[in-house]
């Protein structure tokens, strides 16, 4: 049994042996090599990654022009390589200590200017390449695709110049990869859902270029003065926009009412709770509904593709119209994006907090804990069943990524409730809970409950609960029922 052992054991030296000496004998052919493109182009490109700074450059190019999924991409990307260089260079280069190749083969041209001292294994600039590509990609897959071509010339400039062997950029390669693709798994990608779905319902809608027939009620002091802002840039681009400014103690929906009648489009300027009561009185009355973003997150307008004034006003002066859901609560209230009970209004809160220091992943992983460990649970009964929870989400259309993280709606006339629940009466629930997510398996585990359905309602067991619906905390329920009113409002909104 020892003989057999020992026998593994050289055959596994004498494999790393033959690989090391290959691994040599690439590098040498490559430092090697007479070119005057490689001369030329990998030193600057080694050097523009320094630090990271080429993809820290394209991210904020990606932030500054791309769409919600590049956007997404360009901060998973952001936060996937943050990740990668610290396990990098505070531990795998400890842990594998390599010395760097020698620098006599490499031609004086092609050499960095500064030697790195550190280890040789594994790469550390070929690593945050890959975690950037990696991270990107899972959002956007064309925009990740052209990103790990450009990863791949990276770590061919870190051998072309001498700083490392082919094998130290392949073990870097493969611990980016790997760290952006795990925090895929514990917060997965928005993708678009692949269910058949029919087209858009437009709406004809006469061009209004100069904002005629619009009259839009706006809380100037909204979004800590995104209000004033709207008001200004709605004055100069739509001139005959009736603009009616709310003051401190107005009644919202009695001034709305007022404005529906004489308004031909409705338009509404705050954040999501004034939105929902812009709708409300929108579908009443029959009007469609215009909302320009002057709140502090306007989930629903980003959600419609109205995340700038600009981007209203291109729609108001085209027509372009389209019908949206809405939620129903008992028979009387419109919810436009979601309603919850227990600590989930917490955990937003929370996550949203964070979310723009540390990245949306990590936010939301510490908001969980968090909200765990501090929020009060609620018994509901349901269909046949009755649990405690402390995080129930209910949404207005399929939100995206699957999971508790919901982050975005790419349609919002599906004519289904999103609901989702995390259960924490059972033994060790949190611990479960957090370790699932931690895993990337939460969609998995036992206590969690998702489903996609017209109608939804529940009974709270032990008496009225707080109901929070659109990021406002609302009155107390002890039953709470909820049904998709399918394409029931009509929106101003880009379709092209």
């Amino acid at each position: 049994m020892d003989l057999s052992i020992r026998r593994r054991g050289n055959s596994l030296r004498q494999i790393g042996k033959g690989l090391g000496s290959l691994d040599r004998e690439v590098f040498e052919a490559i430092a090697e090599s007479p070119s005057p493109l490689l001369d030329a182009t990998m030193p600057r490109l080694t050097r523009a990654a320094d630090h990271s700074k080429l993809w820290f450059v394209i991210a904020a190019a990606l932030m500054a022009g791309g769409g919600p999924r590049t956007r997404r991409g360009a901060m998973r990307g952001v936060l996937s390589l943050a990740v990668t260089s610290l396990v990098a260079n505070q531990g795998a280069k400890r842990i594998w200590k390599r010395a760097r190749p020698s620098y006599l083969p490499v031609p004086l041209a092609r050499r960095s200017r500064r030697f790195p001292t550190s280890n040789s294994l594994p790469s550390g600039h070929s690593a945050s390449a890959a975690a950037f590509a990696v991270g990107v990609g899972l959002e956007s897959p064309a925009i990740g695709l052209g990103l790990a071509l450009l990863g791949g010339l990276v770590g061919l400039s870190r051998v072309a110049t001498g700083a490392h062997y082919p094998g130290d950029v392949f073990a870097g390669f493969g611990l980016g990869a790997g760290i952006a693709v795990l925090g895929g798994r514990v917060v997965p990608p928005t993708t678009p859902t692949k269910l058949p779905t029919a087209a858009p319902l437009r709406v004809p809608t006469p061009p209004r270029p100069d904002g005629a027939g619009v009259v839009l009620v706006i809380n100037p002091a909204s979004g800590g003065g995104n209000g004033a802002r709207v008001v200004d840039e709605v004055r100069a681009a739509l001139p005959r926009t009736e603009i009616v400014e709310l003051d401190e103690g107005d009644d919202l929906r009695k001034v709305l009412r007022e404005a529906a009648t004489r308004a031909e489009v409705l338009a509404v300027g705050g954040g999501d709770g004034t939105v929902a009561t812009g709708a409300s009185i929108a579908k009443e009355v029959g009007l469609p509904l215009a909302v320009f973003p002057g709140g502090t997150f306007n989930h629903f307008a980003k959600d419609i593709g109205c995340e700038s004034v600009a981007k209203t006003v291109d729609a108001i002066r085209r027509g372009s119209v389209a019908c949206v859901d809405l939620v129903c609560l008992n028979e009387e209230h419109m919810v436009i994006n979601t309603a919850s009970i227990g600590a989930y209004p917490q955990f937003v809160q929370t996550r949203e907090k964070l979310e723009h220091k540390v990245g949306k992943p990590l936010a939301g992983a510490y908001a969980m804990f968090h909200t765990l460990r501090h929020g009060e649970p609620v018994r509901i009964h349901y269909d046949n069943e009755t649990l405690q929870t402390s995080l129930f989400f209910l949404g207005n259309s399929t939100y995206l990524p699957s999971g508790f993280a919901p982050a975005q709606r790419h349609r919002m006339d599906d004519g289904l409730l999103d609901v989702r629940i995390l259960e924490t009466g059972r033994r060790f629930s949190r611990v479960r809970i957090l370790a699932a997510l931690m895993l990337g398996r939460l969609e998995r585990s036992p206590l969690y409950h998702e489903m996609r359905v017209p109608e939804f309602s529940f009974t709270a067991v032990d008496g009225p609960t707080v109901l929070a619906c659109d990021g406002e905390v609302g009155a107390e329920v002890e039953k709470a029922s909820f049904s998709a009113q399918y394409r029931a409002l009509a929106v101003f909104r880009p379709l092209d």
